[in-house]
């Protein structure tokens, strides 16, 4: 895991019967443009327009939760009304952080989001930091988590009266991310139209849910949304409680920064990747929000306490024999998730392994189809990995809390770099006011979450310390023996022969306009 820019090498589809030999023709100073259609370079290809881009963003955010967890919001905030306040206050929060990483984005148009940011901006230790959590932990599980979701809800129906199988929902979850994983390697373009259908069929879902919940308050039934009912505690709930609903809604709403891991293969990031963000935040705070409003419309609050899943519970109570949609749309949805969260984490290893913080192999692209397969293979065998060792939903507090320390670390970044280099160039620039915001709601709710939880915060830290010790050993540490290079150049070889890859041809002064600025400085 060495880092040095010197081996980086283009390629040429001039020996496509050898990989190896096709690194090997390029040279490093010739250039490229994807976008051409008579390119015949190797290189991620920019095939995510707007709708796409939506698409991934939103595919990302509305993953089960908003079909089974809205009871989480609802027992910390302690009545319907509040419970409302805190999910349109969690989206606005969200739109916070999202402009600011919009405006990241334009001025550091590098794939790998958080990482990318805070590598640029803070140095190697501290991205790699970021990069060691989410690969090691954070991705793997999430992954996993979505996986078992999806198998329980498509085995359900045939063990209607018992839990589905261990061994049946394991199987079913490895398959539908082996599968996943093909069609990644395969084509971005198959990809993002899996993902682009998928997110169409959740919004029809929850559509579905909300048109028949405002039939129903049209019909009378609204009286848990009338002001004085709304507002009726079943607890008086402290401000640490408040807190932590604001927690369970910011974890609902996870996902908004995905697009910024692949910034590279956006068509013209500088105005997509902000509109994207722009369209789709406001577009899922609105749908979470009428989403609530219409399960409060049908379910008391007792009732969508008691429901393991509300959606479901939702169905059963109104969709009569159509209830069955429910649990279907809740498959749907997480399918679609999983295939937004293996095309996304791929592209960060692909990210860290180009800035030489992982092995390089992973920071190579397929010969034809310009896909990264190394780095969707470690995403896909992490997970499996994750899926045999046995518990996972204790691994997703970790996550929560890593995921969102990671969030105000890049924030942070924002502002050091406004102090830094006030004069760069920045297609976006929000108010300060915006960014500062953000940070004292976020720290509001991580001394909230270590004061309420904190062998999970401890914890969570911890496995993102153990990166230290990584750090200093795989990439800072330069001088290591020869036997330790040749065995990373042979599994590098293999590796390439395996995956039929090479590395890309890079763009460096679309990748890194602070380069340019500093020539100015």
């Amino acid at each position: 895991m060495d880092g040095t820019e010197a081996n980086r090498r283009s390629c040429t589809k001039e020996a496509e019967t050898e990989p190896l030999q096709a690194v090997e023709a390029a040279g490093p100073g010739e250039k490229d443009s994807s976008s051409h259609p008579g390119n015949d370079r190797v290189t991620l290809k920019k095939e995510i327009g707007l709708l796409s881009a939506c698409a991934i963003i939103i595919g990302n955010i509305i993953g089960s939760g908003i079909f089974i967890s809205p009871k989480g919001v609802l027992e910390h905030a302690g009545s319907v009304g509040l419970s409302l306040i805190v999910w349109v206050l969690g989206g606005g929060i969200c739109a916070l952080g999202s402009m600011c990483y919009a405006e990241l984005g334009v001025t550091i148009p590098k794939s790998g989001g958080d990482y990318s940011y805070v590598t640029e901006i803070f140095g190697g230790l501290v991205g790699f930091l970021l990069l060691w959590s989410a690969v090691l932990i954070m991705y793997p599980t999430t992954l996993a988590v979505i996986a078992l979701t999806f198998s329980n809800y498509v085995l359900q129906p045939a063990f209607q009266n018992c839990v589905p199988p261990y061994m049946a929902t394991r199987l079913l979850s490895t398959i539908c991310i082996l599968f996943l994983t093909w069609v990644n390697c395969s084509s971005v373009r198959w990809a993002t139209r899996i993902q682009d259908f998928f997110t169409v069929g959740k919004l029809l879902a929850l559509g579905l849910i909300i048109v028949v919940g405002l039939v129903q308050i049209c019909r009378g039934y609204g009286q848990n949304l009338v002001p004085s009912v709304a507002f009726e505690f079943l607890k008086e709930p402290s401000v640490g409680q408040v807190a932590l609903a604001f927690l369970q809604a910011s974890f609902a709403f996870s996902g908004w920064n995905f697009l910024n891991y692949v910034t590279e293969e956006v068509v013209e990031p500088r105005k997509n990747l902000p509109r994207a963000i722009y369209i789709s935040i406001p577009l899922v705070t609105l749908v979470y929000t009428l989403t609530n409003i219409a399960y409060f419309s049908s379910m008391t609050p007792e009732e969508l306490l008691a429901s393991n899943a509300v959606a479901v519970t939702f169905g059963e109570k109104l969709l009569g024999m159509f209830s069955w949609v429910m649990p279907i749309s809740v498959a749907l949805s997480t399918f679609g998730g999983i295939n937004g969260y293996l095309f996304t984490s791929s592209r960060l290893c692909f990210s860290g392994a180009r800035e030489g913080h992982l092995p390089h192999l992973l920071a190579m692209i397929h010969l034809k189809n310009c896909t990264p397969i190394p780095a969707l293979l470690v995403c896909c065998i992490a997970t499996i990995f994750i899926l045999c060792v046995g518990e996972t939903h204790n691994l997703i507090n970790y996550v929560s809390f890593i995921n969102y320390l990671s969030y105000g670390v890049t924030i942070a970044a924002l502002l050091y770099l406004r102090w830094k280099k006030p004069d760069i160039m920045r297609p976006i620039k929000v108010s300060l006011l915006i960014p500062i915001s953000y940070m004292v709601f976020w720290a509001v709710l991580l001394g909230f979450s270590l004061y309420s939880e904190p062998v999970v915060c401890g914890l969570g830290m911890v496995i993102m310390l153990t990166g230290v010790p990584v750090y200093f050993l795989g990439v800072y540490w330069k001088n290591k023996p020869k036997w330790v290079y040749s065995t990373l150049e042979r599994v590098t070889y293999v590796g390439q022969k395996l995956c039929y890859v090479v590395f890309p041809q890079e763009d460096l002064s679309e990748m890194e306009p602070l380069t340019a600025s500093k020539a100015s400085d």
